[in-house]
């Protein structure tokens, strides 16, 4: 399921316009990556939360010619399901 797909599905089921599904599917992206981006944590109670964590500077090798490079430290963004997501997969 890509964007558009999740749009369609949102608005059929909410009984709205592609358009207020798309609009409300924006801000709920948008509030998650501002919360993101302050350092805030994400929990959906059931469903899973995402996470900022720091990866350290660290050294690594180039795979087609061996040579050692250096991989500079960033942020990354994690997701851990929830209970109810995990045991509606399996």
């Amino acid at each position: 399921m890509n964007k558009s797909d999740l749009i369609d599905a949102m608005a059929e089921d909410a009984g709205v316009t592609k358009a207020a599904a798309k609009k409300a599917l924006e801000s709920f992206l948008g509030h998650v990556e501002g919360s993101l981006k302050k350092g805030n944590r994400v929990s959906l109670v059931g469903f899973g939360s995402w996470s900022v964590t720091r990866r350290a500077a660290r050294e690594g090798r180039n795979p087609q010619t061996g040579k050692t490079i250096k991989i500079a430290a960033k942020n990354v963004v994690k997701f851990k399901a929830g209970s109810d997501l995990q045991s509606s997969v399996n």
